[in-house]
């Protein structure tokens, strides 16, 4: 990760980011009590541009409303400590921004609720490549992906994403780039930090929330410009066999914007290289972020 802000904004206060502390005894330290998101701002060269903000702080609030973990400050209060926080620190690159709150002094009490106590916080950091955007390769995880009788899927929790950690950690041990994590039926369910796309015969799939995918924002971008640039698409599930033989395969997040999958595990996909569904939707979305395709400024909040 690249240099953190000097500033960060905690509990509605601009903080040196070395003076931002918090005692060992806090409660998500603990029990993983935090709710995180994570979104991107662009600089074009002449204005920076954050990408669906109003987006992510209404899934910010929600994700916490799945454990009773209350975001004590408005949508309009998180809006502008993010768009501020990017003046305050002088921002003229390309960023990652990362808001997350957490319940903080609560003893080791498991019955949380909504007046626990908690903290918000919010910093962000110089962003660029998560992946290589040339291709990566990729194993299907040996851990299954959580289901939602057992955890809420579509809550950005910090506990949630130890499943993620495992994965990770799985993929790495075994030389590959990323996981691909299967769901309870052994269908494809998502990446650790990613969504998952598959191209067969020009046409985008991707599988459903029931297959306990996030929600997520990239992801919902894709599927509703693909019907601009005329790509079919469709949600449903997809089996082990039918990802290895799918024409091109992509991954998609805010982190990791959209990324080619060129090869699972001994399997190469398509031509072994970028494909050209997969090119049209990532210089789609180059052109959005960047403010370059007009038919969505809407998706964009002007910083300067």
């Amino acid at each position: 990760m690249s240099s953190i802000s000097e500033l960060i904004w905690f509990d509605g206060k601009y903080v040196k980011h070395s003076n931002a502390k918090i005692p060992v005894t806090t409660h998500a330290i603990h029990y993983g009590t935090s709710i995180f998101e994570g979104i991107r701002a662009y600089w074009n060269g002449e204005e920076l541009n954050i990408f669906r903000l109003d987006e992510h702080i209404r899934r910010f609030r929600n994700s916490g409303k799945f454990y009773d973990i209350t975001l004590r400050f408005s949508n309009k209060e998180i809006k502008d400590a993010v768009i501020n926080l990017c003046k305050k620190n002088k921002i003229k690159t390309s960023c990652y921004i990362r808001p997350f709150y957490f319940v903080g002094q609560y003893g080791i009490n498991l019955h949380v609720t909504k007046k626990a106590p908690t903290h918000a916080v919010i910093f962000c950091f110089p962003f660029g490549d998560l992946f290589n955007k040339n291709g990566i390769t990729a194993c299907i995880s040996k851990w299954k992906k959580f289901n939602d009788s057992s955890t809420p899927t579509q809550a950005k929790m910090g506990g949630n994403y130890l499943n993620s950690i495992l994965a990770t950690q799985d993929a790495k041990k075994r030389k590959f780039d990323e996981a691909i994590l299967l769901d309870k039926n052994n269908k494809v369910s998502e990446a650790p930090g990613e969504n998952i796309f598959i191209v067969k015969n020009n046409t985008l799939i991707t599988p459903p929330l029931s297959s306990s995918a996030l929600d997520g924002i990239t992801r919902k971008s894709i599927l509703e410009f693909a019907k601009i640039i005329k790509i079919k698409t469709k949600i449903r599930e997809i089996s082990k066999d039918e990802l290895k033989k799918a024409d091109e395969v992509f991954l998609t997040g805010t982190a990791a914007e959209i990324t080619p999958v060129i090869k699972i595990e001994t399997k190469k996909i398509g031509e072994g290289k970028v494909g050209d569904v997969t090119k049209q939707v990532m210089d789609t979305y180059t052109q959005i972020v960047m403010n370059n395709n007009k038919k969505f400024s809407k998706w964009l909040t002007n910083v300067y």
